[in-house]
């Protein structure tokens, strides 16, 4: 007999990135009051966030192996939740330094979730011989859009941060044993080849170029994740509710913009798609940097949202139809590079933020924007009735087994 309600195997998929992000994503909007409680300045608090992206990328270069043997329904029913119940240990650290060592587990538990659902996306893609995983991951953007509401609604009533994220342990819990409790992983994607990710693959010049074009959506995501609040709550002195929407307008933009992105990849040029995308996010930027207003600077960051939704995955497409070497080698290399600076790049702006003010660390992203624009026709051309290749759709699933993304990998 299994628990919970009766759902297809892609349906569990995207419950699955829902409740994690959710789980996840309840922090962001309280940190501002987290940051005020603490008293610290920026950079502090951006190098206390590190501890996350540090165990995250621990977890991803080594975790693979134990999880497998662990098996992956009871690691998942497992760990989404202890997600939910380290965050909410970790907001009643009493200093940067306690903060940081907090969030390190923590860090560790998203890296397995992270590995555990884009693995399992893969293989049900395999499995119903269509693509979902742009899809997986709108519903990651959806979560992280509730999760924004929640803290929003939560921090205007005076919540605490700590009760908040108290609260969110058991919606946690009883959503996965509710949607997830029958959960089943899909059987393992049959490999046509031996290729097998290493665990870092050397980047060759033309992966370095595509690692130009993600660049500045890695950035910019993670920064409208990790400072959107701080930016209104410091520069227009926004109440907690605004603060906390602008984080769920920036991942329901992002969303939206994934649940179509196949759609669009398919009947237009990944080049064509990538420059479009790159100019709603030179717009988001441009707005954030220079708004005079908190109406515009959130129509700044809904713009971000679409910007940063798909360029990853068009990188990726492109990196595993590279002919030069083993596709799935070229997709490792563009996936670990890219993942470190979407991790570490945004705690580090902290530190611009510190000495050029908050406006700065969104307005660093233009070069990295004009960069990307230049590099964007490494993605190809190609025809809107050209499929993606067998060599890729398996080296991207191989890929994701090591390294997976947050950013929706098609």
């Amino acid at each position: 007999m299994t628990l919970g309600l009766s759902l297809s195997p892609q349906h569990r998929v995207y419950a699955g990135f829902a409740i994690y992000s959710f789980a996840m994503g309840n922090i962001f909007p309280r940190l501002p009051d987290i940051k005020h409680a603490m008293g610290v300045e920026d950079g502090t608090l951006g190098l206390s966030l590190i501890g996350t992206p540090i165990g995250t990328l621990t977890a991803l270069t080594l975790a693979t192996p134990l999880l497998e043997r662990v098996g992956f329904r009871r690691a998942l029913l497992a760990l989404i939740p202890l997600v939910a119940l380290a965050y909410a240990i970790a907001v009643h650290a009493p200093g940067p330094l306690a903060l940081f060592l907090m969030l390190f587990p923590v860090g560790l538990m998203i890296g397995s979730v992270e590995i555990m659902l884009n693995v399992e996306a893969d293989r049900t893609e395999f499995l119903l011989k269509r693509r979902i995983m742009n899809r997986a991951h709108s519903f990651w953007s959806m979560g992280f859009f509730g999760a924004g509401l929640f803290g929003a609604a939560l921090g205007h009533l005076g919540v605490s941060p700590q009760l908040h994220l108290a609260v969110v342990v058991p919606m946690v819990a009883i959503s996965m044993a509710l949607f997830l409790g029958g959960y089943q992983p899909a059987p393992a994607r049959f490999a046509s080849t031996g290729d097998k990710a290493p665990t870092f693959a050397r980047p060759t010049l033309p992966i370095l170029v595509l690692v130009a074009v993600t660049l500045s959506a890695m950035l910019m995501e993670g920064a409208s994740i990790d400072w959107s609040a701080i930016y209104m709550r410091t520069v227009f002195e926004a109440g907690p509710f605004v603060a906390g929407f602008t984080v769920a307008l920036f991942a329901f933009s992002q969303a939206t913009t994934r649940f179509f992105a196949d759609s669009f990849v398919d009947r237009h040029s990944p080049s064509g798609v990538a420059r479009v995308l790159l100019a709603c996010m030179a717009a988001g930027v441009l707005m954030v940097f220079l708004s005079p207003s908190p109406l515009l600077s959130m129509l700044g960051f809904a713009l971000l949202g679409i910007g940063t939704s798909a360029l990853f995955p068009l990188a990726i497409s492109a990196a595993a139809q590279r002919t030069d070497r083993p596709a799935a080698i070229n997709v490792a290399a563009l996936s670990q590079i890219s993942f470190v600076a979407f991790l570490l790049g945004p705690p580090l702006l902290g530190f611009v933020s510190d000495h050029w003010g908050i406006r700065s660390a969104f307005g660093i992203g233009i070069p990295f924007i004009a960069l990307s624009l230049l590099t964007a026709g490494a993605l190809g051309r190609r025809a809107p009735s050209e499929k993606p290749t067998s060599t890729s759709n398996e080296a991207s699933g191989l890929a994701r087994r090591k390294i997976p993304a947050r950013t929706g990998e098609a």
